[in-house]
């Protein structure tokens, strides 16, 4: 399968997960679009979705598939999201799309988090992929500072603005040994929304999507 087609397996494994008149918890990006495509052939079994970004909730809408409001929601069974690395820890790194805060909060209220991604995000140690932190506006300079200071290399992601109005920084050159202690640090610093460090929440299940197939691996933790 071409790393495409892996996306859209995965996508449409997660429909396994989805229990008639459930709330579904849903995330951003390419593999999560083939998840929406799937959610919409038994959209009259959903009785609605809680979406992390305005461009998954155009989607949702697009397809017939009623958005509701976080804040109306106590609490619902699954959310799923892909991921850029995944480590075997089902530690996460999230955010290249910029809508990391939305999909922490909606992951933070889901009983289960299941990650859907093509086998290239599986990864031994976090860090390839540039940590992508949220924050504002005024405070960007002085959070490179501090990122810099935590052995990364910051770069502001010119010409983004989040859903939430806000500036991303992307810390490269980082090899991330403890990712529950480095996002409490991160989130510690002052100006920082979040980072996309999925560590102290991780996933509870990973869909993996293989030439072989989908790959079904589930959290020890």
């Amino acid at each position: 399968m071409t790393q495409d087609e892996m996306k859209k397996a995965v996508g449409w494994a997660a429909l396994a997960y989805v229990q008639p008149g459930c709330i579904v918890g849903v995330g951003t990006g390419s593999t999560v679009n083939h998840f929406i495509d799937a959610l919409a052939t038994i959209k009259d079994q959903v009785k609605a979705a809680v979406s992390s970004s305005v461009a998954s909730t155009e989607r949702l809408q697009a397809l017939g598939i009623p958005v509701v409001d976080l804040n109306d929601v106590d609490s619902f069974d699954i959310y799923v999201d892909g991921a850029d690395e995944i480590n075997h820890q089902m530690e996460m790194i999230k955010g290249g799309g910029a809508a990391l805060t939305r999909e922490k909060i909606v992951a933070a209220v889901a009983k289960k988090f299941i990650c859907i991604a093509d086998n290239s995000k599986l990864v031994k140690t976090l860090g390839s992929f540039p940590l992508p932190v949220e924050v504002i506006p005024m405070a960007r300079n002085y959070v490179s500072k501090e990122l810099a200071a935590l052995g990364g290399t910051p770069v502001y992601r010119a010409g983004v603005v989040t859903d939430n109005g806000n500036d991303i920084i992307d810390v490269h050159d980082l090899k991330i040994e403890n990712a529950v202690d480095l996002e409490k640090r991160i989130n510690n610093i002052v100006g920082v929304v979040t980072v996309g460090l999925f560590a102290n929440r991780g996933a509870d299940v990973l869909l993996l999507g293989a030439p072989d197939g989908v790959q079904t691996i589930e959290s020890t933790r």
